[in-house]
């Protein structure tokens, strides 16, 4: 068929043109992956013991894929297809070891891949405790851990684990949450009893009264557990994530049953390299002060003299003496920019205790 502007191409002359480009991209991955090995020979003739993975330099490497994206593919789909390309090309130099609260098919597994890519070797483990423990081991290069949700707040046992472990924050994953009904009964009314994460359950709350109000609710360790559980006992429902279902094969019953739909979970990356500067970072800081009049004020005072922006504060008991708190900021910035260290040698002459956790290149979608 013809128009005014000539004739449409024809689906074979597609067909024919997406070969081409297939060929192109094959192409010029496998120059990409050449590239990555002969960076890993020049390092390691510098350096043995070399790190292979960057943080800042993937995070500078998408921020600069993402500002030329011409569409009609959005960012998110084109940060993913790039973030495997690196997953593999750093894998031909080293895989990684990447420790995670497990089981698998939990958020924090989708987080941990949702970052370093699907060409990493991830390690469940039972607790956040231990994941702490594998890196801070050396057998695991890094871990991947929750620290907050957008509806229910902080993840305390993470920030309990920094009070006392060596390990930096070197990257954060923000993971939308969508939670599911799964289930091998047909109808609701056959669900007699509920699986789930205790924040889970706080997520679907407002669901759970209306849809499911006569069904016994279970908490578990993780939502994977949960639909481990559902998947052998007749009756029972879990509240899990997409991976969940297609790991232990439950179907999905009724879909995005959050009661926010901009649910979002950050977890944090924890090992034992400092990161550079990317450009566009975060610094996360652990400050205690005596328990006195005004002592937050002057916590947060030398921030505000020197420009320095605080994004997020929470307050823990310090574990040393009753009623005394530590406090963990997160302000914009990395720790080597002049306003940050200017406001942390300021800090330092006012807290008791002043440990900067890491900076680290903010979430890249």
């Amino acid at each position: 068929m013809s128009s005014e502007h000539g004739a449409s191409p024809s689906l074979e002359s597609i067909r024919r043109r997406i070969d081409e480009l297939d060929a192109q991209l094959l192409a010029l991955i496998s120059e990409r992956a050449r590239c990555a090995q002969a960076v890993a020979r020049v390092k390691q003739a510098d350096d043995p013991e070399a790190a292979f993975y960057r943080p800042e330099r993937e995070a500078q490497i998408l921020r600069r894929i993402l500002e030329r994206n011409p569409g009609p593919l959005p960012d998110e789909e084109v940060a993913r297809l790039f973030r495997e390309i690196m997953s593999a090309c750093l894998a031909l130099e080293r895989p990684l070891q990447i420790a995670f609260l497990g089981p698998p098919g939990t958020f924090t597994e989708q987080a941990a891949l949702k970052h370093f890519g699907h060409s990493v070797r991830t390690v469940p483990l039972g607790s956040i405790d231990e994941v702490f423990r594998e890196v801070e081991a050396g057998t695991a290069q890094y871990g991947v851990v929750p620290v907050e949700n957008s509806t229910e707040g902080v993840v305390t046992h993470t920030l309990d684990m920094f009070l006392s472990s060596p390990l930096k924050i070197s990257g954060e994953v923000e993971l939308r949450i969508h939670h599911h009904l799964l289930t091998r009964e047909a109808v609701l009314q056959d669900v007699r009893r509920v699986y789930s994460h205790q924040q889970s359950f706080a997520q679907c709350r407002e669901w759970l009264d209306s849809n499911l109000p006569q069904a016994e609710r279970v908490s578990v360790a993780s939502n994977a557990e949960a639909a481990r559980r559902a998947a052998a006992e007749s009756g029972t429902a879990a509240i899990a994530g997409e991976a969940a279902a297609e790991k232990y094969g439950l179907p999905v019953l009724r879909r995005n049953i959050e009661d926010h739909p901009n649910n979002t979970t950050r977890f944090l990356i924890v090992g034992r390299p400092v990161v550079a500067p990317s450009g566009d970072d975060k610094t996360s800081i652990l400050v205690s002060a005596p328990n006195r009049p005004g002592s937050l004020y002057r916590l947060l005072e030398p921030l505000a003299r020197h420009g320095v922006s605080m994004t997020r504060i929470e307050s823990r008991p310090s574990q040393c003496v009753n009623w005394e708190y530590v406090f963990f900021l997160d302000v914009e910035g990395h720790q080597e920019d002049p306003e940050v260290r200017a406001a942390l040698q300021a800090l330092r002459e006012e807290a008791q205790l002043v440990k900067v956790l890491g900076s680290y290149p903010k979430a890249v979608l």
